[in-house]
């Protein structure tokens, strides 16, 4: 097959070459097995060897992905693998390769993990820049794979592509400028999307807002001359059998968040553009539901506002009154994205959702906590919270569980209102939110997905472009689909 470039892996001590490798390395007349007898080639986690003008081979470049230990492997790491190799062949002018998988990754669930990670791989930050690179893929072929297979091959790589494409649609969200994204923008986009993929779609202004009592939205939105927004998407299966779950979507879209009164310090604060991350998340995730169609119910739920210092601004000291008739010491104006969570699980429940997931860009401290390694995941009961790990397993999005101990409820009680909307002693921060959230989920299933230090990444990665991950769309995907 001619192409401008071939790509395959290989795994750190393979030195017998065995397989698509070994056909490679005969075509190669030996001379790929000699770079890795030489210590040239070591396969280590994504490390990349291109050969030019590979004797033997129709296309002009070989590019090698080290795949790392095979008993560490997964066929969810084709994503990064095959996303690595389309960066590095797209800063060098190739318009179009073969990816070749190798033995025992031949099936529907590795095409799909290629195709998702190939297409986020293509995403870039620039948008706004007048000097960007022109450099393209124009074309991917998939190779390797068993032909016995081509229905649910076809039907893999279009999921992957339906999911790739919705990870990127928030991805485009979450990159935007608060100025191109006020809260009545982000409805507006939120509305285009439901039509385009036939979703249902409502968009509450703030005269309703007001009618539904929504007194922590409030809140936060009265400080900013941009009114909120609440933006509310259903899907709906074609057959719905009775007593089928009726799934709730949840995200946090702060579309600037200065702090506040409790104004944040100006370094970095042009990042704040992002604290609608959790809202992004639950668009693009309802976005690829659309195509996928899962066999049951899912509402998304994404209250959107600015949190702006103001004359108008709510004070720390305040006292608000949330949909659900709980009243909220406010400690704190820069902990806003937990009240506005609170009406929209509050709205959730009200139309009648019986599971729940959240997600936001909402504390700090799960970046002292995990670093910008794993999701902050926490939720009850257990078995739900568990049930959804499973998930993020199977899309190799890495979560980590976090405890809900009854100690951390005590630091949110009030003296002069139900809860405060800090915790009142020193550290477990995102714990002490989540037990916020939960006082509005009750008892009613529910998963916080804390992804503050994971929905943006500063430094671009192998695979990845510097900015919006899109963390979290694929687990919510998988979850639904086999809810």
């Amino acid at each position: 097959m001619e192409a401008d470039a071939l790509v395959t892996y290989v795994f750190d001590g393979d030195n017998k070459l065995d397989g698509a490798a070994g056909e490679i390395d005969r075509a190669m007349s030996g001379r790929l097995g000699s770079l890795v007898s030489s210590g040239e080639i070591t396969a280590k986690s994504l490390e990349l060897v291109l050969i030019h003008f590979p004797q033997g081979l129709a296309a002009q470049k070989l590019l090698l992905v080290g795949a790392g230990k095979p008993g560490k492997f997964a066929t969810s790491d084709l994503r990064k693998i095959a996303g690595a190799a389309l960066r590095h062949l797209k800063s060098r002018g190739v318009k179009n390769f073969v990816f070749l998988t190798r033995e025992g990754e031949r099936g529907p669930e590795a095409a799909q993990a290629v195709v998702e990670g190939l297409i986020v791989a293509d995403f870039e930050s620039d948008k706004y820049r007048t000097d960007k690179k022109k450099s393209e893929i124009q074309s991917v072929s998939l190779a390797g794979f068993d032909s016995g297979l081509a229905g649910n091959l076809n039907a893999a790589i279009e999921q992957g592509r339906v999911i790739a494409d919705s990870q990127n649609f928030a991805r485009d969200l979450i990159n935007e400028p608060s100025n191109y994204l006020t809260p009545s923008m982000l409805a507006a986009k939120a509305e285009a999307m439901a039509k385009e993929v036939g979703l249902g779609i409502e968009i509450l202004d703030e005269r309703r807002i007001h009618e539904l009592k929504m007194g922590a939205l409030i809140g936060v939105a009265q400080g900013s001359v941009e009114p909120p927004r609440v933006i509310v998407l259903r899907y709906v299966p074609e057959t719905t059998a009775v007593g089928a779950p009726l799934l709730g979507l949840v995200g946090k879209a702060v579309t600037f968040d200065t702090g506040g009164i409790s104004i944040k310090p100006a370094n970095n604060m042009e990042k704040m553009k992002y604290d609608m991350g959790g809202g992004a998340t639950m668009l693009g995730a309802m976005r690829a539901l659309a195509y996928l169609k899962p066999k049951v119910p899912v509402i998304a739920i994404v209250p959107a506002t600015e949190n702006m210092p103001g004359g108008r601004a709510q004070k720390p000291g305040d006292v608000q009154v949330a949909m659900s008739g709980k009243t909220i010491e406010v400690i704190n104006t820069d902990a806003e994205g937990r009240l506005i969570l609170a009406d929209g699980i509050t709205y959730a429940k009200s139309l009648g959702c019986t599971h729940l997931i959240d997600a936001a860009t909402l504390t700090g401290a799960i970046e002292v906590a995990l670093a910008n390694v794993n999701v902050g995941a926490f939720g009850t009961p257990r078995e739900f919270l568990d049930q959804f790990l499973a998930s993020a397993a199977a899309v190799g999005e890495k979560m980590w569980p976090m405890p809900m101990d009854d100690e951390y409820e005590e630091m949110i009680k009030s003296t002069i209102a139900d809860i405060r909307n800090t915790g009142s002693g020193k550290g477990g921060g995102a714990i002490t939110a989540a037990w916020f959230l939960k006082e509005f989920a009750e008892e009613t299933p529910w998963v916080h997905l804390d992804i503050a230090s994971t929905c943006w990444v500063d430094e671009g990665r192998p695979w990845l472009a510097k900015g919006p991950t899109g963390i979290a769309i694929r687990t919510i995907v998988d979850f639904a689909l086999k809810l």
